[in-house]
């Protein structure tokens, strides 16, 4: 995949054909169901708020492109609202199959601290932090923002629309504070 492919031809910055992340979002199209167009939106949003913060080059965007795909399959795979540990094993299993275990700890990482509270203070040249703003971003609608430009924010959104995706974490946490009311988000880190 070449770094243009990740690009709108209209110049707006939107990756709007992001082969990799397509390529593995279809391969569990069964398992996601009715919930496919909103989580794969969802990702494409993820995906492009991290490119925003980072330059793209084509390393870059295919580690984004197979964290985004990977970051919550677990929820649909292992029917679990604790689903970052079943999200990295699918991730590795990808990246193990293909000959790319050198990217196994970023990608990782950026699955295991994406909800994470606090700044991640690991390796600074990792995509862990602009991936982790990244879903905080999307994830609060842009509430939070860190420093993102909001046209740029709003644009993303407009390409990715929400597709139900936000009401489906409601349900999701819903279900899950039922049965486990002491331990309500099991997937935030500090």
């Amino acid at each position: 995949m070449s770094a243009r492919n990740a690009r709108d031809p209209g110049g707006a910055g939107v990756g709007t054909n992001i082969t990799t992340l397509d390529a593995i979002l279809a391969s569990y199209k069964a398992d996601i169901g009715v919930d496919f167009e909103g989580y794969r939106n969802h990702a494409y949003r993820v995906a492009n708020l991290c490119l925003a913060q980072r330059p793209r080059d084509d390393t870059t965007i295919e580690k984004i492109a197979i964290a985004a795909a990977f970051h919550d399959l677990g929820i649909w795979t292992d029917q679990t609202f604790d689903y970052l540990e079943p999200s990295v094993a699918l991730a590795m299993e990808y990246l193990a199959d293909r000959g790319m275990g050198r990217w196994a700890p970023e990608i990782a990482a950026m699955i295991r601290e994406h909800h994470k509270i606090t700044r991640y203070r690991g390796d600074p040249d990792w995509l862990v932090e602009p991936f982790r703003r990244a879903d905080w971003c999307d994830v609060t609608l842009g509430a939070l923002s860190f420093g993102m430009p909001r046209g740029a924010i709003h644009a993303i959104q407009a390409a990715w629309p929400d597709a139900g995706f936000h009401r489906l974490l409601v349900r999701l946490e819903l279900r899950h504070l039922r049965k486990h009311p002491l331990n309500p988000v099991p997937v935030l880190r500090w």
